[in-house]
């Protein structure tokens, strides 16, 4: 079974691919191959198993091929094939009129297989190959719609974003592979002999793999720009899966080698690029119209807490976040591509309003998304995100501020996207002639809110997620607990205040609305300049030294000596006896003297 849960997509991708996209039934076939690998899935819970084949062998050098079943794999399993089939059946209906639908469900079974490569896998090398398929699978998927420039733009930009954060991941790997001796996760050892600045090198190079998946600072430009993509493109990967492979990358190296190497400039490296993540990202998303754009950003920030804490030496705390996130963020992105839907492709939050009584089934679910986002109280975002308080207020009392500060953010940005949606008067005629979406769209909604109301239990929590130590106290009622219920009411009052009855923004901050100027910097700063210096290098290169000396060169010397023999054969019987002549003399001649 666990083969078969890592073979399936893949068969179901290339059966697509190959034979089935003209009969019409691809979006099928990779719907019951999301079904059967999520019903695996659940029958593998509890295992505990490592089964693997040679791949290479260069004298005592082995790659094998392996899978890992273990508590921390086969919970996340859970997540990727219970919401990638949720994603699977909701596209049915949101992707029905597409024209290039087999391509898209072809796109969605590789990127399964990519994601449960790399959850299953056993060694770096392994997890490497299946994290670069991961990245191909997703440029497919944001550029589906290619035909629009800024789909392929975003395509393009995510890919190579990812390839600067990989570089440094594959130095990170080589590194630990000097330092431990080998490249499987179970026999990683950290000598007594190494020095912390070595170790902590590696762990930083490992560290970019995630930055660029999990789209941290300065490498999370990529992400907001990829909801180009289908929408529930972003539900599976830019907000349940892909994203998360960084965290859990990160925490199955912590897992292997033990947190205690994580210790230093390391482990606070990588906990303060995660809270200044969270807090940055937070901010911008309060200033954002486009209501898939505030998902976006509110994941970013959420991202940035699973990191931080991974730093702060809690990262089973970062797990059960992830795992919680992966469900509530899910239904906010699928509830917002049925809200896009039915408003006819509209994404701009002050076109909508008035949604609540159009869409109320939407409407509902998607208040509990933003109630486990928010972290209200006895939904699942509550239980985690108070871990990661925690942990914070033990370890660090500057990011723990930092982490507070979001969690007032947090809940002002959602209640402002909430109100401005579904309270109010239609704004726009889109709005006005929106309806409730069918089943195929409602169903995924319901099941996810469930999910993302009891999932933080610790009798759900214990058996599904990766990662989980249930605390002492369920509800522990002490400092940090009033801090988050406190920033939670803060939030709220403040977004609905502001935001209640408005037609148009209140609160402009120009430096939140354009993305702390970063995007620019990168595209008219970093990108164009280096882009065109090195342009005119290669430019140079191909036309003096190609094209001029080595080919040109080469062509003419060619041409040349061609002419000269071409001249040799005249025809003429006088000038073949001359040359025949000549050639006798010069062999006696070199015969004789040398």
């Amino acid at each position: 079974m666990p083969w078969l849960l890592l073979i399936l997509p893949l068969l179901a991708a290339v059966s697509n691919q190959l034979f089935l996209r003209k009969l019409g039934i691809a979006h099928w076939v990779s719907t019951v191959s999301a079904a059967t690998t999520f019903f695996i899935a659940i029958l593998l819970l509890g295992k505990t198993e490592t089964m693997s084949f040679p791949w290479v062998t260069i004298g005592d050098f082995n790659i094998n091929i392996g899978i890992t079943l273990d508590k921390l794999s086969t919970g996340m399993m859970i997540v990727v094939t219970g919401v990638g089939l949720l994603v699977h059946v909701f596209s049915l209906a949101y992707m029905k009129d597409d024209s290039a639908k087999a391509r898209y469900f072809t796109g969605l079974a590789l990127f399964m297989f990519s994601m449960t490569g790399i959850v299953l896998a056993d060694n770096f090398i392994m997890t490497f190959i299946f994290w670069e398929l991961v990245g191909l699978s997703s440029y497919l998927l944001i550029g589906h719609w290619y035909q629009k420039d800024s789909a392929a733009d975003a395509a393009k930009k995510a890919f190579l974003t990812n390839r600067i954060g990989d570089f440094g991941f594959m130095i990170g790997i080589l590194m630990m592979w000097g330092i431990t001796g080998t490249l499987t996760f179970s026999e990683m050892e950290i000598p007594a002999t190494i020095s912390a600045g070595v170790l902590g090198a590696a762990l930083l190079c490992v560290f970019c793999g995630a930055v660029g998946k999990s789209a941290q600072l300065p490498l999370h430009v990529w992400l907001p720009d990829a909801m180009e993509g289908p929408t529930p493109v972003s539900a599976l990967i830019h907000a349940a899966t892909m994203v998360a492979a960084g965290v859990y990358m990160l925490f199955r190296v912590q897992f292997s080698i033990g947190a205690e190497a994580f210790e230093g400039f390391s482990g606070t490296t990588i906990a303060w690029i995660g809270g200044i993540t969270a807090l940055m990202a937070a901010l911008m998303a309060t200033q954002q119209d486009d209501i898939k754009r505030v998902l976006a950003y509110s994941t970013l920030s959420q991202l940035g807490y699973m990191v931080m804490a991974v730093g702060l030496l809690a990262g089973e705390a970062a797990m059960f976040h992830l795992f919680t996130h992966a469900w509530f963020k899910a239904l906010l992105f699928l509830g917002s591509g049925a809200i896009i839907y039915a408003c006819h492709h509209q994404q701009d939050m002050w076109k909508m309003g008035g949604l609540l009584k159009k869409m109320p089934v939407t409407a509902i679910t998607f208040a509990i998304g933003t109630a486990a986002l928010m972290a209200v109280p006895l939904t699942s975002g509550f239980f985690s995100k108070e871990q990661i308080l925690e942990a914070a207020h033990e370890k660090n009392i500057w990011l723990f501020i930092i982490a507070a500060g979001v969690a007032v953010l947090t809940p002002f940005y959602m209640t402002r996207a909430f109100v401005i949606t579904f309270l109010g008067k239609s704004r726009s005629e889109d709005a006005e002639h929106a309806h409730e979406v069918g089943p195929l769209m409602s169903v995924p909604l319901i099941a996810l809110a469930v999910m993302g109301l009891i999932a933080g239990f610790p009798f759900i929590a214990a058996k599904l997620a990766p990662a989980y130590e249930q605390p002492a106290h369920l509800i522990h009622f002490g400092f940090v607990t009033f801090v988050s219920i406190g920033a939670l009411i803060a939030g709220i009052a403040a977004g609905f205040i502001l935001y209640n009855g408005k037609t148009k923004d209140p609160l402009s901050i120009p430096l939140f609305r354009n993305r702390f100027y970063l995007d620019s910097i990168y595209e008219k700063g970093l990108v164009k300049y280096l882009q065109d210096g090195f342009a005119a290098i290669v430019h140079f290169l191909d036309e003096l030294v190609i094209n001029s000396i080595l080919v040109g060169g080469f062509t003419r010397l060619a041409d040349s000596a061609g002419r000269f023999f071409t001249k040799a054969q005249s025809g003429n019987l006088q000038a073949y006896a001359f040359t025949f002549g000549l050639g006798v003399l010069l062999v006696i001649y070199f015969t004789v003297f040398f």
